[in-house]
């Protein structure tokens, strides 16, 4: 795979090519570059939180004035 000049000096690709290279050489472990990889390609994808998917807990105590 090849990268253009602007992806190659971004601190996720290097971060993501160091650890390939460190499982090439040494046999390092391969979650930390699969991590590293996805985090790479990934980088412009923005979590936003939705509190209204939040599930509530079905063991939760209720209170006697909120029966």
């Amino acid at each position: 795979m090849q990268l253009s000049p602007a992806d190659h000096s971004v601190a996720e690709w290097q971060v993501a090519m160091e650890a390939l290279i460190l499982i090439a050489e040494t046999g390092g472990p391969t979650m930390l570059a699969r991590i590293s990889v996805i985090r790479a390609l990934n980088r412009h994808v923005a979590i936003v939180y939705n509190p209204d998917l939040k599930m509530p807990h079905w063991g939760k105590r209720r209170l006697r004035r909120d029966q």
